[in-house]
């Protein structure tokens, strides 16, 4: 039996994916986004993450099934679930056994070996940092070749997708930034809804309180009603009918 590190997890996750669902970040990233919101995920084995096996993790969400619905399920956030590959295979195939419906909230960062992780993922949440190599280098701190990997993979598995992006006041939020968005958008398949997801400042107070200098100390938080027209185009032109 596998065990794991997790962060926390959240028992009724209503932006998660489809329904109501039991979300579990699990601890440890390597990427170093400049808007990260949860630095205390960072480390693998820092104070904030507990150690848990597949199966008292899988007891738990299971208490939860009530709630799931048909639409309903688990999603494996974090941090990085692909940086826990043989936990989470562990935990995928539990949750296939027993019928429930499982998504994956990643960057694709993990360790380049996706295939089984995708053939027991019901939907992936990809969370694209940048589509340029410099924009993501730059957001991130490294190089998108792994998340090119991930991509790659979850194409020729034809995972059903939704994109995340984080817009960033003066980094990601101009039209010639999103319409490269959509460009790129446009070269993959499967996609069934886009996010546009509006910076915010609500994981400041973890920079402070761990010593850690604030990237975008300054940035003012997005305002998401400049990104309704967008994410109707982007879900207009990018994703399959549903």
């Amino acid at each position: 039996m596998k065990t794991g590190f997790i962060h926390s997890i959240e028992s009724m996750g209503l932006v998660d994916g489809p329904g109501i669902r039991t979300v579990v970040f699990m601890q440890g990233c390597y990427l170093r986004c400049k808007y990260c919101h949860n630095p205390d995920t960072w480390e693998m084995r820092s104070g904030s993450a507990r150690e848990v096996t597949a199966k008292s993790l899988f007891s738990r969400i299971s208490r939860f099934r009530p709630y799931f619905g048909k639409d309903g399920g688990v999603t494996f956030s974090g941090g990085e679930p692909l940086l826990q590959r043989e936990f989470l295979i562990e935990m995928l195939s539990m949750c296939r056994s027993g019928g429930i419906n499982t998504c994956l909230d990643t960057s694709g960062c993990g360790n380049g070996s996706y295939k089984e992780i995708l053939s027991l993922t019901d939907l992936v949440l990809l969370d694209i940092k940048h589509y340029t190599e410099e924009g993501y280098r730059d957001i991130t701190g490294r190089s998108k070749d792994e998340a090119d990997r991930f991509i790659q993979a979850v194409q020729e598995m034809n995972t059903p997708l939704w994109i995340r992006h984080v817009v960033v006041p003066g980094i990601t939020d101009s039209d010639g930034h999103l319409a490269g968005l959509e460009s790129y958008l446009k070269t993959l398949k499967n996609i069934r809804r886009v996010e546009l997801l509006p910076y915010h400042v609500l994981g400041v107070s973890k920079y402070r309180s761990m010593g850690i200098p604030y990237p975008l100390d300054g940035v003012p938080p997005m305002d998401a009603s400049k990104l309704e027209e967008w994410n109707a185009r982007l879900n207009r032109e990018c994703c399959i009918p549903c």
